[in-house]
């Protein structure tokens, strides 16, 4: 179905991103890249999507598997978000206001 494609000029994974959640007991996460940090209350995961936060009780990653991108969690899901991408300036303030 969606197999992960390469770029032979590059050696670059695309991957799609997707979740899925369970009961808010069972989340699984595909397009992830690495785990930032985890413990019981929170896990930090790099996405293809940006960084995500899910946080709440009893959290356990039961399935990390980085080479095809896939977490699966288990636990009492109370939050899941994304940060917000740091906006990237282009260039001087003279040089955006006068193009």
């Amino acid at each position: 179905m969606n197999e992960p494609k390469t770029n032979d000029a590059s050696c670059l994974r695309l991957r799609s991103h997707s979740v899925h959640m369970e009961n808010r007991s069972l989340l699984t996460v595909s397009g992830v890249t690495d785990v930032g940090c985890f413990n019981e209350h929170e896990v930090a995961l790099k996405t293809d999507a940006g960084d995500m936060n899910i946080a709440g009780e009893c959290l356990h990653i039961t399935r990390l598997d980085l080479d095809n991108g896939q977490v699966v969690i288990e636990g009492e899901i109370g939050l899941i978000e994304y940060e917000e991408p740091i906006p990237k300036k282009k260039g001087s303030l003279l040089s955006r206001l006068f193009s």
